[in-house]
């Protein structure tokens, strides 16, 4: 505990993830084999939007006769097995939840199957009904490479400030459209402890390069740092990366939650979502999560673009996407499921049996026409701008040689993250100094450059 603040119980932090664990193990137990049906394998994230289509999954397999064996992980774990299925061949998995980082790099290596011919294996109806053209250009081209679609958009997402309208009306505060990080700061200390416990934010803390390292790069991006320079040289002694580092933990030390280093994205939304922070700097599909009928915040709720600093327009860019292992031995029917999943039909489904707020956004420019979710969701707007707007290829201020938002886009990322998001956790925790996490993080990014034959 810090500052007069009384944690939040990890019981009620837990609450959602054991509810997701558990739809997730009904809904893979109801899809039993049967006689004549043909399993698939499906390895997924736990998550609400997942745990919705794990409940829905029942109708794929009634119309298809497909039965569906669900694996359902956290995000870091969940990563782990599946790089490692994918690497070796094995097939023990049909389809994979996968993000923009994976998908180019792992249809490169040809460990997924490209869409493309399965596409035009489809009828002339079936391809125009799916209408690959409604996927929203900027997500299409992340899970592309050499213009071949290896994976098809579940959700899509940018990265966005959420905070309680009520609060900031009690503190008489008022949140910018664009704010800025510091605003942020001072409205997050204004509201620290403003009701009952309350944090003045909630920030991902958990190590992971998808936990942690996915609000903070942005932050990074923000503050007018990089990883490599334009040469491949590692950036981690520039002034505006140690600055980033420093208003990081400053935030979260100051305002946030106690034990950040605990907290990813399933514990982050929790806290959010059970009234006990003012403000949350996170991905923009909570949105639905937070308006849905198990949260304490629904209809309190405001919503802004992803906080500035040197750099404006710094919100990430990312879709869990679903993609067919080369070594499936069942390629159409996990074809079936991937357009069954990310069809229109799909969005109409979900808002028809769970609600309209809770839709998979991010994916369809026809869900941004779509009357009934436009009225259901008012964050709607600044998450299809902010998408669209996405820096992918430019994501710094000054020149890199790489893309991505939250993430560097070369294979060796995923060990480099890793080992740079321990770095961070321990120097928010005050286990380790900045300098020396700084320090470190240069060191690995120098061998990674190297050995990697980027740097020559």
């Amino acid at each position: 505990m810090r500052d007069g603040m009384t944690p939040l119980p990890r019981t009620s932090v837990m609450v959602l993830a054991a509810l997701l664990a558990g739809a997730a193990t009904a809904s893979a137990g109801g899809a039993r084999e049967k006689p004549g049906q043909l399993p698939l394998t499906v390895a997924t994230v736990n998550n609400p939007d997942m745990a919705i289509m794990q409940q829905l999954s029942a109708d794929f397999t009634s119309a298809t006769g497909i039965s569906l064996n669900f694996v359902v992980l956290p995000e870091n774990e969940l990563r782990q097995k599946v790089t490692e299925d994918v690497g070796l061949g094995s097939g023990k998995y049909d389809v994979v939840t996968i993000g923009t980082y994976d998908a180019p790099i792992w249809g490169k290596n040809r460990w997924l199957m490209s869409l493309e011919p399965l596409f035009a294996g489809m009828s002339a109806s079936d391809r125009q009904a799916y209408d690959k053209e409604d996927l929203l250009p900027t997500i299409r081209a992340a899970l592309s490479m050499d213009g071949q679609l290896f994976a098809l958009p579940f959700y899509g997402e940018s990265s966005m400030m959420f905070y309680r309208k009520d609060l900031f009306a009690e503190a008489g505060l008022s949140m910018p459209l664009k704010p800025t990080w510091q605003q942020v700061y001072g409205y997050a200390v204004r509201l620290r402890g403003i009701s009952n416990g309350c944090y003045g934010i909630v920030l991902r803390g958990l190590p992971g390069w998808g936990e942690n390292l996915a609000p903070f790069n942005t932050v990074v991006n923000a503050f007018g740092g990089r990883w490599f320079r334009q040469d491949w040289q590692p950036a981690f002694d520039e002034p505006a990366m140690a600055e980033a580092w420093r208003f990081y933990r400053k935030i979260i030390i100051d305002a946030g939650e106690p034990s950040p280093t605990t907290d990813g994205y399933t514990e982050c939304l929790a806290i959010m979502a059970s009234g006990k922070a003012a403000m949350w700097y996170d991905a923009t599909v909570s949105a639905g999560a937070l308006e849905g009928r198990d949260s304490k915040v629904a209809g309190r709720i405001g919503y802004a673009f992803a906080p500035s600093a040197a750099k404006a327009n710094t919100g990430w860019l990312w879709a869990w996407a679903l993609g067919i292992e080369s070594s499936s031995r069942k390629p159409q029917e996990a074809f079936k499921f991937l357009t069954w999943a990310t069809d229109r039909k799909y969005i109409d489904l979900v808002g028809s049996r769970v609600g309209w707020a809770q839709v998979p956004p991010g994916t369809r420019s026809s869900t941004y026409r779509n009357p009934r979710y436009l009225a259901a969701a008012p964050f709607a707007g600044i998450v299809l701008s902010s998408i669209l707007s996405a820096d992918y290829d430019r994501p710094t201020l000054r020149p890199v040689p790489y893309k991505g938002l939250q993430y560097v886009s070369i294979p060796e990322f995923q060990s480099l993250g890793e080992l740079v998001s321990q770095q961070l956790a321990a120097y928010v925790a005050g286990q380790e100094t900045l300098e020396q996490a700084l320090a470190d993080s240069q060191a690995a990014a120098l061998r990674v450059a190297k050995e990697g034959g980027y740097l020559r």
